[in-house]
């Protein structure tokens, strides 16, 4: 069978998947023989990888990268511990007491069935601040109330946050993470998110003026998979359809330009106004896919900012960096930028599948920088001839190692700056794809939902600028909190000399440590195995270092206490 005819199959059983195990929601057990086995340690165990604007924003800006942030991650990820379930944390008691519109959350329940976490997490915000209303509406008492909201069937203790004529559904499913064991099909609750979830959404119904994203239509670009678009959404982003041959223009009020993979080619005229608003110092997210089709005008965008689409599909030739016995089915290595740095940190695997190499020119501007998110090895080679029924490396394929996502940037006059992220494949965000990695995907996503209006100033909505003017007034809670991190700093330092490590006297919010004996890339996996997350750079001179940034007294206890018994202290 010849390789084009494998992709084709390959990929439909792919997309028949996805659409049963969508169709059937989180009920529907994937059938185990297409899943292969789902990246196991086998395949990545031994790989060296460091990072991945859906996944996992893949939301957005530069995509969503960089797309989307002035907002903390508390703010949209809250990780709540199970102690600390019916609290809420510093930035959302902000939010509250900073709020002046009247907020209802209608929590859908029948009489009896509530949720106690999320219904103690709800009388918190109520707690905080008197425009806070929580009222449980039971369906079969109330059997079209939810429909004046939502077309969707919403899940028990699913909620509505209403403003006026905004309001926001957040589902119960979505308050709650959870993880398949693909051996048993057993799915199991991982943590609760209730707290982002619902400070988000009054982030969003409060809102006057909310980013715009716009999605390019009309070259049979790839729809949005329904988790991302709620991540973007989650993320209090408008999303706008945008057809260039009808509109004529890149909308002024457009704070990021999404291309899902266009099948056919952009015209001349669109060229001409997607250089120019990105010229102008827009920015935009671009994912692309293989496509037997010359794309010279899509290209030509690219190839502006430096970068090109290799010929063919991207193999890899070392098996550390594939999965599911696949060699397109890419496991890149995450490189740590501004775009990627937390899910590098976390030290998550990210999958890949059907991607095109990304290659740089050498005839980019000086004010042009480049950064790779995604890399494959050495080993990777670009297959040029679909027709061969020979997967191995032949004469005419392109050799790696290739970028398969980049963060572009370029510096203009007037302090502008355009931002592009560029993934050469689209399915990076596909659900199906993300759980193979344990939403590895899907944090690179999480992480651009939290740098959300870092790029347009003038995004910033009405909660964020009054919490900004408290926080400019509120100097005795500045300077609280930075005792804290002072004294909480200064224990960890004597606590980790105990322990065998050295380090310079630090003065900042983190400790730039290595031990005396063991080495900083076998505690940097230790630590992430058990959920303790520090940062390590694979880099000539700091290889052996560790940056322990200083969280709480708490958190910095946690850690002392793990080494101290890891170490054999």
């Amino acid at each position: 069978m010849k390789f084009s005819e494998k992709f084709k199959k390959n990929k439909s059983e792919a997309v028949e998947t996805e659409t049963a195990q969508d169709s059937g929601k989180k009920k529907h057990k994937p059938d185990p023989k297409k899943l292969v086995g789902t990246i196991s340690k086998k395949h990545i165990k031994n790989g060296t990888y460091s990072m991945a604007m859906a996944a996992i924003f893949i939301v957005i800006v530069v995509v969503i990268n960089m797309i989307v942030g002035a907002i903390p991650s508390k703010y949209s990820q809250l990780d709540v511990s199970s102690s600390k379930l019916y609290t809420i944390g510093d930035e959302t008691e902000k939010v509250l007491k900073a709020l002046d519109k009247d907020v209802t959350i209608y929590q859908i329940a029948p009489s009896g069935s509530e949720d106690d976490t999320i219904s103690n997490l709800l009388s918190r915000y109520k707690d905080e601040s008197k425009h806070i209303k929580v009222e449980v509406k039971d369906p079969v008492v109330n059997p079209k109330f939810a429909s004046e909201y939502t077309s969707d069937d919403l899940a028990s203790n699913s909620l509505i946050v209403v403003c006026g004529d905004r309001n926001k559904v957040i589902n119960y499913n979505d308050m709650y993470s959870t993880s398949v064991d693909y051996n048993t099909w057993k799915q199991t609750t991982t943590g609760f998110d209730g707290e982002g979830q619902i400070t988000s959404a009054i982030g969003y119904v409060t809102s006057e003026n909310l980013p715009i994203m716009y999605t390019l239509s009309g070259h049979g670009e790839k729809d949005l998979d329904s988790s991302f678009k709620e991540d973007i959404q989650k993320a209090n982003i408008d999303i706008k359809d945008l057809n260039l041959l009808t509109e004529g223009k890149v909308p002024d009020d457009a704070d990021c330009l999404m291309i899902v993979s266009p099948t056919s080619d952009i015209s001349e005229e669109e060229k001409t106004e997607i250089l120019d608003y990105l010229e102008a110092g827009g920015k935009a997210m671009i994912f692309s896919d293989y496509t037997q089709d010359d794309l010279p005008n899509f290209d030509a965008v690219l190839e502006n900012y430096g970068v090109k689409r290799a010929a063919g599909i991207v193999f890899e030739g070392d098996s550390q960096h594939y999965g599911m016995q696949m060699p397109y089915y890419l496991v890149p290595t995450v490189n740590s930028t501004d775009a990627s740095s937390e899910t590098a940190s976390a030290g998550s695997y990210v999958l890949a599948p059907y991607a095109q190499g990304i290659q740089k020119t050498d005839d980019v501007r000086d004010t042009v920088t480049i950064d790779s998110i995604l890399t494959t090895s050495d080993q990777a080679y670009s297959k040029t001839n679909m027709q061969s029924s020979n997967i191995e490396k032949e004469d005419g394929d392109v050799d790696g190692p290739f970028d398969l996502g980049v963060a572009i940037t370029e510096k203009l006059d007037d302090d502008k700056e355009t931002q592009i992220v560029y993934y050469s494949t689209a399915n990076l965000m596909e659900s199906q794809v993300n759980q193979m990695v344990s939403g590895g995907n899907e944090k690179l996503i999480k992480f651009l939902n939290d740098v959300k209006y870092s790029f347009n100033s003038y995004t910033l909505n009405q909660t964020v600028l009054s919490l900004g003017v408290q926080a400019i007034k509120d100097r005795e809670y500045f300077e609280e909190t930075c005792a804290k991190v002072i004294a909480t700093r200064e224990w960890t330092k004597c606590e980790l000399k105990k322990l065998g490590f050295s380090f310079g006297d630090s003065m900042s919010n983190f400790i730039f440590a290595t031990h005396e004996r063991v080495p900083a890339k076998e505690i940097f996996e230790v630590l992430r195995e058990h959920n303790i997350f520090v940062r390590y750079f694979s880099k000539p001179r700091i290889s052996n270092y560790l940056r322990i940034s200083i969280g709480t007294q708490q958190e910095m206890e946690r850690l002392t206490a793990f080494l101290a018994v890891f170490l054999g202290e």
